[in-house]
This record gives structure tokens, sequence and C-alpha cells, in this order.
């Protein structure tokens, strides 16, 4: 029987190692060595911790480590986590801070990072999808985040009162019963 905080910590540092862009473009990586590997949640809670943890401030995915290292031991299942996850970060930062001088006018570096940029998009586009589809979209619902991103977009409304028109709209929308 292997320790739970070991995998745990193990788990989320492949996941803070390997996921270039961000909490967003952790998403399927966590979905898929949390879910599928080792069912330390459901697919329904997933998408639930998802929510929690972009709903709250912090870092996502270290938000997301921590209740699912809560989850599994409380705190110390929670440090484990959120350790895991945090120290690749803190080890590149460190290594570039050391070396960036050396490589900061390099073109070739340049274009590494000019080239990951549509992968990072493609990594936050999927499982952004993915939840809309969870979260049963329907023809009736759609407009609900089209018209949030084109508010925040191009009409340059803050996100922050998106999220709380969305919580109100919500609100009543289980009160009145409305149904499509």
């Amino acid at each position: 029987m292997s320790n739970i905080y070991w995998e745990a910590f193990k788990t989320f540092f492949k996941i803070g190692m390997f996921t270039l862009g961000g909490g967003y473009a952790m998403i399927p990586l966590i979905e898929e060595e949390v879910v599928n590997k080792h069912q330390w949640a459901s697919k329904e809670e997933m998408l639930d911790l998802i929510a929690i943890a972009q709903s709250c401030p912090g870092i996502f995915a270290v938000n997301i480590s921590i209740f699912i290292g809560y989850k599994l031991r409380k705190t110390h299942g929670a440090i484990a986590t959120a350790f895991g996850t945090t120290l690749p970060s803190l080890l590149i930062i460190l290594a570039i801070a050391i070396f960036f001088h050396q490589f900061e006018d390099n073109k070739v570096i340049a274009a590494m990072f000019k080239g990951i940029r549509p992968a990072v998009v493609a990594l936050i586009a999927v499982p952004t999808f993915n939840m809309a589809r969870r979260a049963q979209l329907n023809w009736f619902t759609i407009w609900i985040p089209i018209v949030s991103a084109l508010a925040i977009w191009l009409l340059g409304v803050s996100p922050i009162w998106i999220i709380i028109i969305a919580g109100i709209g919500g609100y009543a929308y289980g009160k009145l019963g409305i149904r499509n």
C-alpha cells in the first residue's frame, strides 16, 4: 500500500511540472490524474471543485490542489498537494532567475515562447468546452457565457460585475423555478 501523501505530492508535482499556461491549462491533466487514474473525485465533484477554486482568491491550480488534498487527508493532504503543485514552479523560476541574463536576448528562446502561446490557448479552450458541456448548457442558457465574454472583451465590463449579475440571475432563476 502506497503512502497517500507521497502519491498526492507526486501527482501534483507532475501536474505542476508538465503544465504550461497556468491553472486553466492544468485542468485536463488534473482531471485525468484525479478523476480517471486515482479516482480521488468523481467528474461531478471535479466540476464543483473547479467552480469553487475559480471563485476563491488565489492561484487556481493551488486552490484546486488544496481542495483535493483536503478531501483526501484533511490538512496534511492539503499541504502535500499544495507543496507538490507549487514546488516545480518555484524551482523553474529559481533557475530562470539565476540564468535569465544569459538568454534574455536569445532569438531562439523568444521564438520558443512565441510558439508555445497557441498551445496554451488550446489547453485553456478544451477544458472550457468540456465544463460547458458538463454544466448542461443548452439553447436556453448558452447566451449567458457568450454575452458575458463579449461584455468583458468588447465593452470592458469588469468580470466582478459579470459574476455579481450572474449570481443574482442564478438566484432568481432558482427561486422563480424557470425551466426551459
